[in-house]
């Protein structure tokens, strides 16, 4: 493997820091001193750049990383408690939050440019929301999981949606009736990463898996994408409907007819810009 250069931070003031390595945009949350927790500032400052990159034509996939030894801790549980003063004790606020990570996790599915999660050390409640939001996940074998609400009075609901649809119904009911830790190897096991490397690899594996995307025909991966997500919630016959469809109209692209054509022919393809 290619060894990459771990992004230069800079900006150190900024919530979320971007630096763009070719193809691949590496996206860091930058709040180590607050282990990553998403406050509401930085929230939207993840739904504003993945939308950003979605709609770039030099970029072609996202890594995701934490600043520091967390990926992300969670809900910023003193920025929420601050507000239990206010004259609704904090409904608005609460509900401000929850509906700003909901856009941001959908802004994640949704993108056209997969999205991949660098986890560095410890993801829990909506940072492991987070990791399972993501396409693929890289994470170190020091890196662990939970989803830990129930022990404080706050069972994670909004991170049992993302749970839910990766893990099996009795691993994610473990994960969130429990809350405890869930070590990397394990996690990898549950399906909740797709590799585990030692923690000095792990920004290096997430950028190299987001180059052999990135060497991939743009427009087929934005089509797969969606159409991956779109089935999930569908009955077996109304999905195979679907996909039927979205081959069809992908076999009539520019891009499927220079693949199959390269590949009849015995070359390389040419993919269109």
């Amino acid at each position: 493997m290619t060894t990459i250069a771990s992004p230069k931070l800079e900006n150190t003031e900024e919530t979320l820091l971007r630096e763009d390595q070719g193809p691949v945009a590496v996206l860091t949350l930058n709040r180590p001193e607050a282990r990553n927790s998403l406050s509401l500032e930085l929230l939207g400052a993840m739904t504003s750049a993945i939308d950003e990159i979605g709609g770039s034509d030099a970029i072609r996939a996202v890594v995701l990383t934490g600043a520091g030894p967390a990926f992300s801790s969670g809900h910023d549980l003193k920025e929420l408690t601050a507000h239990r003063n206010d004259p609704d004790r904090g409904r608005g606020f609460f509900a401000e939050t929850m509906t700003a990570c909901t856009e941001m996790m959908l802004g994640i599915v949704r993108s056209p440019k997969p999205v991949i999660a660098a986890v560095n050390g410890i993801a829990t409640a909506a940072g492991c929301q987070l990791v399972a939001s993501c396409d693929l996940a890289v994470a170190s074998v020091d890196a662990r999981f939970a989803t830990p609400g129930v022990n404080i009075g706050l069972f994670c609901s909004t991170p049992m949606v993302a749970l839910s649809r990766n893990l099996s119904r009795k691993a994610a009911m473990e994960m969130l009736l429990l809350g405890d830790m869930v070590e990397a190897k394990q996690a990898e096991k549950l399906g909740l990463v797709n590799r585990v490397v030692e923690p000095d690899r792990v920004i290096n594996e997430a950028i190299e898996f987001g180059r052999t995307i990135a060497s991939k025909p743009k427009h087929t991966l934005k089509i797969g994408k969606e159409a991956f997500y779109r089935q999930l919630d569908m009955t077996l016959e109304e999905a195979y409907r679907y996909t039927t469809t979205v081959m069809v109209e992908n076999m009539l692209d520019r891009e499927a007819e220079e693949g199959i054509g390269a590949f009849l022919e015995k070359r390389p393809p040419r993919w269109p810009r």
